[in-house]
């Protein structure tokens, strides 16, 4: 074997390597895990089309909020048998799997989840399942750069993202070979008024990373849904009107990937901000008296969808329907930042067969009914439960 020469060794002959390297460097240090045939924090990568409607999976399941807590957001994703608790590499085989949004915000491993997601989606992919992640409004907060509900663990681990992420940018400059990658927290204030001192460069790391065209916003956030159809299930993280149905479900997705690459200005879409916006609607999510006739008629505007599943308002009961089961509402209040609820996912198989896998060991039924029986789901606990399945968490 020749020997190499110093001339086959500069940063000039290796660009893509070393920056490679240092990517895959960046992303082990902060989250512990490895993108092998993958080519993050490339913004020069072309952007993606955004998909709104999947046939009908032999298994669909349905994940709620998760803010911010990977271990319990683990023990769902076992749950739902999508991950193993050990090696967490997907083992979902061919399921398509939903989560419906509200991943940031009320806890410390945001960033350790938005990886491991990220990570899940290559892998589901790649046995033949899908994973889709839905923009919740606590994602839209954050890239506008509302952190009301950011905790201190939170700023902190964005702070040692910024500081890992500063290392690569120092490790790139080393090589006069690559082109020189602009700073993402050019522009960003060093002090933050009425914010105590020892956050601030959380906050300064949180709005680098998030803000629209954000290092973390465009990698991980800019390829979410903000509404899926499934085979005859439509996934939003607070609801749909009539209007947003006649404005284009496409439309809406693709218009929100633009704003969070940066292409339309720093606001948020219209129709995501306010109390009735499809990220915070609660008209179907809230107590048990909806508006039935409503939610069909909405319904009824999307061709073969039957039911709407949400999240946003926490269901201090567990996984809920109303409305003959047009609409089911899957926030538990996972995260030990909400309300530490015990984990439940919805599952659906064929598109009849509908039920909660729960680790509340006070359920122990196996039987599940079809969506066409007269009875519905055989509710339990109250008129409003679906019907439990036990399963170890």
């Amino acid at each position: 074997m020749e020997e190499a020469t110093s001339s086959d060794l500069t940063c000039g002959n290796l660009p893509r390597h070393l920056s490679s390297f240092v990517n895959a460097f960046v992303d082990f240090s902060v989250s512990g895990l490895f993108f092998p045939n993958t080519k993050p924090n490339n913004p020069s990568a072309p952007t993606p089309a955004i998909s709104t409607r999947f046939p009908a999976p032999s298994r669909l399941v349905a994940i709620g909020d998760l803010h911010g807590d990977h271990s319990k957001s683990l023990q769902a994703l076992a749950l739902a048998g999508l991950t193993d608790p050990f090696s967490l590499r997907w083992t979902g085989d061919a399921t398509v799997a939903v989560q419906v949004g509200d991943v940031l915000d009320r806890g410390g491993d945001e960033i350790r989840l938005l990886y491991l997601l990220h990570r899940l989606k290559f892998e589901a992919s790649r046995a033949g399942g899908e994973l889709l992640t839905i923009l919740g409004n606590h994602e839209i907060m954050n890239i506008e750069g509302d952190f009301r509900y950011v905790t201190p663990e939170g700023l902190d681990e964005f702070k040692q993202w910024g500081r890992w992420f500063r290392v690569g940018l120092s490790m790139k400059h080393l090589c006069s070979g690559l082109e020189k990658p602009s700073d993402p927290f050019k522009g960003i204030p060093t002090s933050f008024p009425g914010v105590k001192r020892e956050f601030w460069e959380g906050f300064r790391a949180r709005i680098a990373a998030l803000r629209p065209d954000g290092i973390l916003s465009r990698r991980f956030l800019s390829g979410n849904q903000t509404v899926v159809v499934v085979g005859d299930s439509i996934f939003v993280h607070g609801g749909l009107l009539q209007r947003h149905v006649e404005y284009g479900l496409e439309r809406i997705n693709e218009e929100a990937r633009d704003w969070i690459n940066g292409l339309k200005g720093r606001r948020s879409p219209t129709y995501m901000r306010g109390r009735d916006s499809v990220v915070w609607l609660r008209r179907f999510s809230e107590g048990f008296n909806c508006d039935c006739q409503h939610l069909e008629g909405i319904l009824a505007m999307i061709p073969g969808v039957r039911r709407m599943v949400m999240g946003h308002t926490i269901q201090e009961q567990g996984i809920n329907a109303v409305c003959e089961n047009r609409a089911i509402r899957i926030d538990v209040g996972l995260s030990k930042g909400c309300s530490n609820g015990l984990p439940e996912v919805l599952e659906i198989n064929g598109g009849l067969d509908l039920r909660v896998i729960t680790a509340n060991t006070l359920y122990d039924h196996r039987r599940v009914m079809r969506e066409e029986e007269k009875d519905g789901l055989a509710l339990l606990v109250s008129e409003n439960r679906l019907k439990e399945v036990e399963a170890a968490a």
